[in-house]
């Protein structure tokens, strides 16, 4: 008899039609019970889409269970309160409020007491720099806002969508670093690039092509044949504790070392740029 535990989220045969053009053809996917399950594709592959379609953000259909309970028919904010937490792209800071201020933005009505222990004890930088504006901080230390918020409410899993994007190699160690401590508390389902960082951080992974499943299986055993990473992700394999490793669907010799932005406002998701 298995002893394998059950996914916490189960997509299937997930579609999004969006003015009329077919995005997503039929998506599947699972995320496990505990640590970290990674989303990976080429550039246009339909990485954000699958998000916002699992968040409820964009008209869909198919299949999403959340711990068995089919939640494809919900609206985001009740998918919110069934324990979903939700790290943007773009992290989503008040860069003029404090990261005290931000946290208690974050605090849900209902969601009980919120786990500030939990929060300083994975990044007691928080608590350090709580009356520091957010907006001062490194593009690092914002990802440690937008991780810290969506564990504040006691949520079952993360999803965090490219938190490495833009970021400067030392940067993006720092922020898998944050990760890892956070996959320690909650499930993440982690939308990446930077192959070094799925390798450090992921048991598992699903990769999309064309708005389908591509392949679905370990991580590690992905990353570790050469051609079918070049085949499904456009890139040779990633090394071991490389995080200057090219980036699924980035030419060899680019490096992301582009400054992080800062935003005044939480952007609102916008149309798939990635589909």
């Amino acid at each position: 008899m298995s002893t394998t535990p059950a996914p916490l989220l189960t997509v299937r045969d997930l579609k999004v039609v969006i003015g009329g053009r077919h995005i997503l053809h039929g998506v599947d996917l699972e995320v496990a019970a505990s640590g970290t399950t990674a989303l990976l594709g080429r550039n246009g592959a339909g990485k954000t889409t699958t998000v916002r379609g699992i968040l409820g953000l964009i008209p869909r259909t198919g299949s999403v269970l959340l711990g068995g309970e089919e939640t494809v028919r919900l609206a985001t904010h009740a998918l919110v309160r069934r324990g979903i937490g939700y790290a943007p792209e773009d992290r989503g800071v008040f860069a003029a409020l404090t990261v005290a201020e931000n946290l208690r933005l974050a605090e849900r009505p209902g969601a009980g007491e919120p786990a500030y222990d939990l929060v300083h004890e994975l990044f007691p930088e928080l608590r350090q720099r709580a009356r520091q504006a957010a907006g001062t901080l490194s593009g690092g230390q914002q990802q440690m806002v937008a991780i810290a918020r969506t564990l504040l409410n006691g949520n079952r899993l993360i999803i965090a969508d490219e938190p490495t994007k833009g970021l400067a190699p030392k940067v993006v160690s720092e922020v898998a670093q944050v990760l890892e401590r956070a996959a320690q508390a909650v499930p993440i389902l982690l939308v990446e690039q930077n192959l070094a960082v799925v390798r450090r951080l992921a048991r598992h992974c699903a990769v999309l092509a064309d708005g389908r499943t591509a392949h679905r299986g370990p991580a590690a055993e992905l990353l570790a044949d050469a051609d079918a990473a070049r085949r499904l992700l456009g890139v040779g394999r990633a090394r071991h504790g490389d995080t200057g490793t090219p980036s699924a669907g980035t030419p060899a010799g680019t490096s992301p070392g582009t400054p992080a932005r800062t935003a005044a406002h939480p952007a609102a998701p916008t149309a798939e740029a990635d589909a």
